[in-house]
C-alpha cells in the first residue's frame, strides 16, 4: 500500500466481457459504482481534511502499436453506440492529432493509499470502539455451539457474531472454499525518481502506456514531490507461472521483470532524457549519496477466478462475512462496497437491499463454477488477458 493509489474507473477496458457475459444493465451498473468513487472518495478525504496527496486528473490511455490502437478504437466505438451515459467523459484521440500514437482520455483520481489507510485507523481508534491488534495472526475461524464464532489467535480467542474476512489474497486460508476463487498473485510496482537537488520535468497526467509491440502495458502515477509510480509489464512475467501465480512470496522480486523500468522515464517521456531517473532495488546500495532511497517491489494481489470481487454473506456460514478479490484493481471498487459490507453487517440488510453491483455478489454457484472450471479461469486466459473473454471460462461464469 506504499505505491499505487490509481482511482481510475474501468469504463471500455474488462467492461466489454462483463456485457458479453452478463449483459449491458449489469456492466454499466458495475462501471457507474466504480466511477462514484472517485467523487465518494474525494469527499470523504475533504471532509475528514486527509493529507495523502489526492489529485483530480485524467488518465491518458496511449497506444504506440498500430493493431492495438486499431482494436482500442473498435472497442470505443462499441460502446459508444451503447449510449452508456458514463462514454461522455471517454475522449479518443487518433491519427495526426496523436502526435504519432493513439490516446484516449478518461476522468480518474490519483492519492497515497498508505496515508489515507493509516489516517481512517487512527480516526477509528480514537474512537475508543476498536481494539488493533499486529503480528496476530488469526489461525482459524471456528463455529461457537451456543452462537457466532470464535476466532482463533496465538494471543487467545474472540468470540463474535460477525466476522468480515478482507485479508484479499489470503482469504483462502481461513475460507478454504474460496482456493480456485481467489488466488494470490505477484505483480510489480515502482517508486522512481531523481538525484537530490534536481527537479523532475511535470506530468499533468496519470497513464497507461502500451508498448509498441502491443504486448506491454505499464501505468504511471505521478506524485507532487515529483516522484513516479510505475508498474504493470506482466507481459514479461506470464509465461512463468512459478515466479507469480499462486504464490505469497513478497520477500523477492519477480525473477522475469528485474531492471525493466530501469531508464523507463527517459526513454518513454520527452523532456526525461537527461534527467537521471533512477529505479533502486531491495537490498543494493545507492549508487551515491545524491540518490534518494527508492524501491521497485513485489506486490501480492488477491485475483478473482471471474475477475470480479466477492462482497457479501460467506455461503452455507451465517455471520461470516467477505470482501475481497479485487484483481489489483480496489481503489475505485474498495471504498463503497466496505460502506455496503457494513450496512449488511450492522443493519441485518440482505445483498439486495444495498447499493452495490450484483457483479459483486458472492454465492454458492460461483463458488462451485471455480471449483470445477479450468485453472485460474481469467486469470491465465491468455485470450482474456488481452481483452477478449476466453470461451471455456465464459461458459462457466456466464450469468449470476
Amino acid at each position: 500500500m506504499l505505491l499505487g493509489g490509481y482511482l481510475r474507473p474501468d469504463l471500455y477496458g474488462h467492461i466489454p466481457t462483463y456485457i458479453d457475459r452478463h449483459g449491458v444493465d449489469a456492466g454499466a451498473e458495475l462501471t457507474e459504482f466504480e466511477v462514484a468513487h472517485v467523487q465518494a472518495i474525494k469527499e470523504l478525504i475533504a471532509e475528514e481534511d486527509i493529507d495523502c496527496d489526492f489529485s483530480l486528473t485524467r488518465t491518458i490511455d496511449v497506444w504506440c502499436n498500430e493493431a492495438a490502437a486499431q482494436k482500442a478504437k473498435a472497442t470505443y466505438e462499441m460502446m459508444m453506440a451503447r449510449k452508456l451515459s458514463y462514454m461522455d467523459n471517454v475522449h479518443f484521440v487518433y491519427g495526426e492529432r496523436a502526435e504519432g500514437m493513439q490516446k484516449l482520455a478518461l476522468p480518474a483520481g490519483t492519492l497515497w493509499p498508505y496515508k489515507l489507510v493509516l489516517h481512517l485507523l487512527k480516526s477509528v481508534i480514537a474512537t475508543g470502539a476498536a481494539n488493533v491488534q499486529t503480528y496476530t495472526p488469526v489461525t482459524a475461524v471456528a463455529p461457537v455451539h451456543s452462537d457466532g464464532w470464535s476466532v482463533i489467535t496465538p494471543r487467545g480467542s474472540i468470540h463474535t457474531a460477525n466476522v468480515v474476512h478482507a485479508q484479499n489474497a489470503y482469504v483462502p486460508g481461513l475460507l478454504p472454499e474460496y482456493v480456485k476463487n481467489i488466488v494470490p498473485c505477484k505483480g510489480i510496482c515502482c517508486h522512481i525518481t531523481v538525484p537530490v537537488g534536481t527537479h523532475a520535468p511535470l506530468l499533468n497526467n496519470s497513464y497507461i502506456n502500451r508498448d509498441t509491440d502491443g504486448k506491454g502495458l505499464s501505468y504511471l502515477i505521478p506524485r507532487a514531490d515529483g516522484c513516479i509510480i510505475v508498474g504493470g509489464a506482466s507481459h514479461l512475467f506470464r509465461p512463468f507461472e512459478e515466479q507469480w501465480y499462486n504464490n505469497i512470496d513478497d520477500s523477492v522480486l519477480i525473477d522475469a521483470v528485474k531492471g525493466s523500468y530501469d531508464g523507463y522515464m527517459q526513454r518513454t517521456y520527452h523532456g526525461w532524457e537527461e534527467s537521471r531517473a533512477y529505479v533502486i532495488y531491495p537490498f543494493l546500495s545507492l549508487p551515491s549519496p545524491s540518490f534518494r532511497y527508492t524501491t521497485s517491489r513485489t506486490t501480492i494481489m488477491g485475483y478473482f477466478f471471474d475477475s470480479n470481487p466477492r462482497v457479501g454473506h460467506v455461503p452455507n456460514k451465517p455471520g461470516q462475512y467477505i470482501i475481497a478479490g479485487f484483481n489489483g484493481h480496489g481503489t475505485p471498487v474498495i471504498w463503497l462496497a466496505a460502506k455496503g459490507l457494513v450496512e449488511m453487517t450492522g443493519m441485518g440488510k440482505a445483498f439486495e437491499e444495498v447499493s452495490l453491483p450484483i457483479l459483486l455478489k458472492t454465492g454458492r454457484e460461483r463458488i462451485e463454477r471455480a471449483q470445477g472450471g479450468p485453472e485460474g479461469g481469467d486469470i491465465l486466459a491468455e485470450s482474456y488477458h488481452w481483452g477478449k473473454a476466453d470461451e471455456n471460462v465464459d461458459g462457466i461464469v456466464n450469468g449470476t
